[in-house]
């Protein structure tokens, strides 16, 4: 279960990092976090290499000579290479971060829920972790860590670990480094149960534990799958729309995104699929960025589990069949390289892996293995994978041999290494309704939107719009969805709500798409890189990074 990174520098069979202790002040006023991170090591040998980006390295062990910061990588950020002394099992460094941390956004007041305070979280996923600690930033290497946290009243801060008090925080159990994460803002909890609970900024607070009020059924049913929560408490922290994904897994606090609360609990997919990864990536993680679809293909497989046992079967094949018709859909565009479960991303940034191929291609992997071998078996044999792996970093091969050990004819390389799906994928089975009804739910809207032709004629555009109230919709996923068609379709109507839409969510998935749908005519370049100009300094620096690109 050892395997080279490509997207680190880091030296874990020389000299492993097995414990981080911060001690980091928050300055709002310049952008910065500064202060300490003691490294604990086992084994240490004659030096120890970390990954950074873009950090003032200022002492290690009080001294400046025995340090070296290399050259930077455009990806990979520079190694941080620290002399040991023969003994030596532990490093103090003392250092800042940049204000142009890929991992952190600052938020100004204007940009949060409340307008009164600024904002800051971190997003570590997948290898900016090194842009606000030096530490060996790899899934292969796990740590344990705590942490104080001096942050200005009258915020709080939060960490994705337990809190001991106000601005400590304990971390007993081994992490990667991508489940590091940080928030200090001005926000408020509400219980949702023994073990739950929302953390929100107060003007978000009531509709958010609304929303997530099954949050601890969901905990209960993901239990009786695949046995006991280990993480203590399960809790949720609402983060300002710039966020740009639409959850983070980290332990004991998923970040989410608020476009997910659309008043009717029907996006609560995302927070069943941030609680699975408590079992697959937080519990078992994928050792290198090539096998991210153990991490998501497994979670997507339990997030359909955890739904189906908590709303049915009808809700889960629903929610399901929208996912694959939006794999289908990227397939279409993806390079052959990019379709396999297994990748090749030497001299790329794992974020280009994020695609929905590790996601749904590798649920429907498991969904096949289940549907071969019955639910009842294949369940035991996901609790026994899960307690064999427990709190390790594992690679496709380890996968393979486990799969191999109870089902030894089991052939799974069409699906690893060959692009597109396979004849033998399973196919969710829900028919969906032709003529829509004001109850719809928002998966059949996107279904119904998504099946029209790809550009409309105004004046149908016009009658859908007054018929649905499109436009206006106060759900994210309906309205990214409908302003998409707008563009294609040249619809103008819309475009004051594209633009309101793009200059306040930047969350990647409604993003992205909007921008390259937009760049696709010179016109609509123009327009992409007028409203990305206002909007750019509100996006986090990975939307930035991905827009950048589209539009040059």
């Amino acid at each position: 279960m050892s395997a080279a990174d490509i997207h680190s520098y880091a030296n874990p069979r020389e000299s492993r990092v097995r414990h981080i202790e911060l001690d980091l002040a928050v300055s709002f006023e310049e952008r910065r976090l500064r202060g300490a991170a003691a490294l604990t090591l086992d084994p240490a040998g004659r030096r120890l290499i970390l990954d950074t980006r873009d950090l003032i390295i200022r002492r290690v062990n009080g001294r400046t000579d025995n340090f070296r910061l290399g050259a930077k990588d455009p990806i990979l950020g520079a190694p941080l290479e620290i002399d040991l002394e023969p003994g030596e099992r532990s490093v103090l460094i003392e250092y800042e971060t940049s204000p142009a941390a890929s991992g952190l956004q600052w938020l100004e007041p204007p940009q949060t829920a409340g307008k009164r305070h600024p904002f800051l979280y971190s997003q570590s996923q997948a290898i900016h972790a090194r842009s606000w600690i030096p530490l060996q930033d790899s899934p292969g290497v796990r740590v344990t860590f705590s942490a104080r946290i001096h942050a200005p009243v009258p915020l709080k801060a939060l960490m994705a670990a337990r809190r001991v008090r106000d601005g400590h925080f304990h971390m007993p159990l081994p992490v990667p480094s991508y489940l590091m994460a940080l928030a200090v803002g001005d926000v408020e909890f509400r219980p949702l149960g023994a073990r739950c609970g929302v953390w929100a900024e107060p003007a978000v607070l009531d509709g958010a534990a609304r929303e997530f009020a099954d949050v601890e059924k969901m905990v209960t049913a993901a239990e009786r799958l695949y046995g006991r929560y280990r993480w203590g408490r399960y809790d949720l922290l609402v983060l300002p729309p710039s966020f740009p994904f639409g959850g983070m897994e980290n332990p004991c606090l998923t970040f989410a995104t608020p476009t997910v609360i659309a008043g009717d609990r029907s996006l609560v997919a995302l927070i069943s699929h941030e609680l699975a990864h408590s079992w697959s990536g937080n519990l078992v993680t994928n050792a290198t960025w090539n096998d991210f679809w153990l991490n998501e293909g497994f979670t997507t497989y339990i997030e359909r589990r955890i739904q189906e046992a908590l709303y049915g079967r009808a809700r889960s094949e629903m929610e399901m069949a929208v996912e694959v018709g939006e794999l289908e859909e990227e397939l279409r565009h993806l390079p052959e390289a990019d379709q396999k479960l297994v990748l090749d991303l030497k001299g790329r940034d794992p974020d280009d892996g994020m695609t929905q191929v590790p996601y749904v291609k590798g649920a429907l992997l498991l969904r096949h293995l289940e549907q071969k071998h019955g639910r009842e078996q294949w369940d035991q044999w996901l609790r026994g994978y899960f307690e064999r792996f427990a709190f390790q970093s594992i690679t496709t091969a380890d996968f393979v041999a486990e799969l191999r050990r109870a089902f030894p004819d089991e052939d799974v390389s069409e699906w690893l290494y060959q692009p597109g799906l396979p004849k033998s994928a399973p196919r969710p089975r829900y028919e969906f309704g032709s003529e829509p009804r004001r109850e719809w739910t928002t998966q059949e809207w996107l279904h119904w939107l998504r099946g029209m032709p790809e550009r409309l004629p105004a004046e149908r555009m016009a009658e859908l719009d007054r018929r649905w109230g499109f436009t206006k919709s106060g759900n994210s996923e309906i309205t990214a969805q409908w302003l998409l068609m707008a563009v294609r379709s040249g619809y103008e109507a819309a475009y004051e709500r594209l633009e309101r839409f793009l200059m306040e969510v930047g969350r990647r998935k409604f993003v992205k798409p909007l921008y390259a749908e937009l760049a696709k005519t010179p016109e609509g370049l123009g327009r992409a890189r007028r409203i990305y100009e206002r909007a750019r300094p509100g996006y986090h620096p990975i939307t930035r990074a991905t827009v950048d690109a589209l539009l040059k």
